[in-house]
C-alpha cells in the first residue's frame, strides 16, 4: 500500500496541474472555420456537382454516403457558414473517359446541373489506364501507353469543352489518378511511370481550360499513411503489404480514410479559387 500511495500523489497532482493549465489558457480557434462577412458578398448557398467514374460515386466508402462529395461539401458549409450545398453525385463506378463524354452529351439531368453548377468536380482515367494496362500485358516500357495516353487526353479535352459550352463560368476540379499497386510491385518502375504520364496529360489539359483545376492525389494514397506498425514492418517479408489507405474488399478504390485525405486536397484547391464561385455575380 505504501509503494501505491507513493505512485498515487505524484500522480493526482500532475493531474491537478493539468487541469489548472486547461482551465486558464484560452482556447485555439478553430482553423477551418471563418466568420461569414456578407460585405464580401459571398452567396449564401452553392451548387455543387461531381461527375466522374467509381471514386466519384464512393466505391469503398463504408459510410455509403458517397465518398469524397459529401465531406468537400459539409466542409465548405461550415467554412463558409453556407445556409446549404446542393449536391449532385452523378459518379458511375467503372466508366471510361469517353462513357463519361456520352453522359456530358446525352444526359439531361447532367447537363441541367452542369449548367446551374457552382462547382464541378471529376474523377477520371482510372478505368481508362486499367484497360489499357489489360491491352499492353506485354508491355516493357511506358512509352508503349502513349498511345493510349493521347487517346484519353481527347476525350477528356471533349469533356471539358462540353462543360464549358453548358457553364463558361464554375471552376472546375480534376482529380489525378494514382497507383493502387506500388505497395506491392515497387520495383515495376514503368507502372509508375505510366500513371505519373496519365496525370501529366490531364494537368495539361486543366491548365488549357479556363479555370480548370488539377487535383493530384497519388502522392496521398499510392503509399498510404505510415504508422508505426508498418515501419515495423521489414522490407525482406514476402507478405501482401497493405495500403491502409486503400478499401481491404478490393485494395485499389480508397476507404473511408482515403476519401478524407483526397476530400482534403479537393477542398484546399476549391477554397483557393473561391473567388470564382464563392462571390456573388456583380448586377
Amino acid at each position: 500500500m505504501k509503494r501505491f500511495s507513493t505512485i498515487l500523489i505524484p500522480l493526482a497532482a500532475a493531474v491537478a496541474t493539468l487541469l489548472i493549465l486547461f482551465l486558464t489558457i484560452p482556447k485555439a480557434d478553430s482553423r477551418i472555420h471563418v466568420v461569414r462577412d456578407d460585405s464580401q458578398n459571398y452567396k449564401k448557398s452553392v451548387h455543387f456537382v461531381a461527375v466522374g467514374d467509381s471514386l466519384t460515386e464512393g466505391v469503398g466508402d463504408e459510410t455509403k454516403r458517397g465518398g469524397y462529395v459529401p465531406l468537400v461539401a459539409d466542409a465548405l458549409q461550415q467554412k463558409y457558414e453556407l445556409t446549404s450545398v446542393e449536391k449532385d453525385n452523378y459518379g458511375v463506378s467503372g466508366e471510361r473517359s469517353d462513357q463519361i463524354l456520352k453522359r456530358v452529351k446525352k444526359d439531361s439531368d447532367l447537363r441541367n446541373s452542369l449548367a446551374s453548377a457552382d462547382i464541378i468536380t471529376m474523377t477520371v482515367g482510372g478505368n481508362d489506364l486499367f484497360q489499357a494496362f489489360q491491352k499492353n500485358l506485354t508491355a516493357k516500357t511506358a512509352k508503349q501507353f502513349d498511345r493510349s495516353i493521347k487517346k484519353y487526353g481527347k476525350q477528356v479535352q471533349d469533356i471539358l469543352s462540353e462543360m464549358r459550352e453548358l457553364n463558361s463560368k464554375a471552376p472546375i476540379y480534376i482529380v489525378g489518378i494514382y497507383n493502387p499497386y506500388y505497395l506491392n510491385f515497387p520495383d515495376i518502375k514503368a507502372m509508375q511511370t505510366v500513371v505519373d504520364n496519365w496525370n501529366d496529360e490531364t494537368k495539361g489539359l486543366a491548365k488549357e481550360t479556363k479555370n480548370c483545376f488539377f487535383v493530384p492525389v497519388n502522392d496521398l494514397l499510392y503509399k498510404g499513411i505510415a504508422t508505426k506498425d508498418s515501419q515495423k514492418t521489414g522490407e525482406s517479408s514476402s507478405a501482401e503489404v497493405k495500403n491502409n489507405a486503400l478499401y481491404d474488399e478490393d485494395n485499389f478504390h480508397p476507404n473511408n480514410l482515403g476519401y478524407q485525405l483526397m476530400a482534403t486536397a479537393i477542398q484546399e484547391k476549391i477554397v483557393d479559387t473561391k473567388d470564382l464561385w464563392l462571390t456573388k455575380e456583380n448586377n
